[in-house]
């Protein structure tokens, strides 16, 4: 018996119209800058137009994405609300997968901008397996107090009462087939907001420790700590933190290389530093494993895996010969590929947008027993 699983971070599905760029340049979208806008009704209006235009583009380059990861159970990060889940899966993924993912779910949780972690599911597996749910919690309002996680290092940017989840840890307990099967869906802190002298993803790493140390409790409250190595579970989603990187080197005119460069700490440690949970892309070449590529300019461009399947012991070692699938015909021509990597691109997708999203969906085939 099989699951295919797989998660994704969306980008900014969202209802709304952002409008804070009329008072605050960088949030304002670049292609408005090159018209003086003196009048704020204008300028809603044309940033409404303007999104509207860019968006069907954009969703059907996702839909694609999604269609072409063929998952069962489907991870998504950067989701606004069950509305723009209900009305992009019945509009843009229904279209293009032509059998729909009746089963959704998703909490409100603690996004400043109200980004959500969601699931998508079918009612059967595609060998015919029945996907059954037997229930949903989310941890959105734990706080570090609650787990006996906060530390000297927290209290620099964080109070003891403060939530741990910059969104959640959605949970839900499946049966897929009859066989319990446990999902853990999260979106980490972002690597932005850096202080003191520090980059980013150094400044906000305690963050993102506490969150990881807290999807590890929460696991093994739930089997039994010690009892966690012979169940079925998963953690899947954006972790906004990597162990390590393939550094590009050069410029399009003059070519590039690339190296890779593993990292002394990470968030992600707590995972698998004792053999809690198994990232199966590692699977994959070390020049292969990115989902996203960054880039701030020539001096500072690299390709990483910041999405993610963790997998229990249990289920590593049955799905030993399964590889995990990365899916990059979404990505914007400016994304660097390492020599042998390149794709054929999905159609209208351009320069730098439209695109399926900044991140590339991750899939895999699990057997379970």
């Amino acid at each position: 018996m099989s699951l295919r699983l797989g998660t994704f971070n969306i980008e900014n599905l969202m209802t709304r119209f952002d409008f804070s760029g009329w008072r605050n340049q960088l949030r304002q979208d670049r292609v408005l800058r090159l018209y003086d806008v003196q009048d704020k009704v204008v300028y809603q209006q044309l940033e409404q137009a303007r999104l509207i235009a860019e968006t069907d583009d954009t969703r059907q380059l996702s839909a694609l994405a999604i269609a072409e990861a063929d998952a069962d159970i489907l991870c998504l990060q950067e989701v606004d609300n069950m509305p723009a889940l209900q009305a992009f899966e019945y509009g843009y993924l229904y279209r293009m997968v032509g059998n729909g993912y009746r089963q959704k779910y998703l909490v409100e949780g603690n996004d400043s901008r109200g980004i959500d972690v969601a699931v998508l599911m079918r009612e059967e597996t595609r060998t015919g397996e029945k996907i059954e749910v037997v229930d949903v919690r989310s941890h959105a309002m734990l706080t570090y107090h609650d787990l006996g996680l906060f530390n000297d290092e927290l209290a620099l940017t964080n109070d003891p009462y403060d939530k741990i989840f910059k969104r959640d840890c959605l949970e839900l307990e499946l049966k897929i087939g009859g066989k319990p099967f446990s999902l853990y869906v999260v979106h980490f802190k972002s690597m932005g907001n850096a202080r003191d002298g520090t980059d980013g993803r150094t400044g906000t790493m305690a963050i993102r420790t506490a969150e990881a140390r807290a999807v590890r409790h929460i696991i093994e409250r739930q089997f039994g700590k010690g009892r966690t190595a012979d169940k079925n579970f998963a953690i899947c989603g954006d972790m906004n933190d990597y162990q390590e990187k393939v550094q590009v080197i050069g410029t399009r005119r003059l070519g590039y290389r690339f190296e890779p460069v593993r990292e002394e700490a990470s968030a992600l440690d707590v995972f698998s530093h004792d053999g809690f949970a198994e990232n199966p892309v590692e699977r994959r070449d070390v020049m292969d494993r990115w989902t996203l590529y960054h880039a701030r300019g020539p001096e500072e461009q690299h390709l990483c895996q910041l999405d993610y399947i963790w997998l229990s012991p249990t289920l590593a070692r049955r799905s030993a010969e399964r590889i995990p699938e990365i899916i990059r015909g979404g990505q914007p021509y400016r994304t660097v590929f390492p020599p042998g990597q390149e794709v054929e691109r999905f159609p209208r997708i351009g320069w730098d947008r439209p695109k399926a999203s900044d991140h590339c969906p991750v899939v895999m085939e699990l057997d379970l027993e």
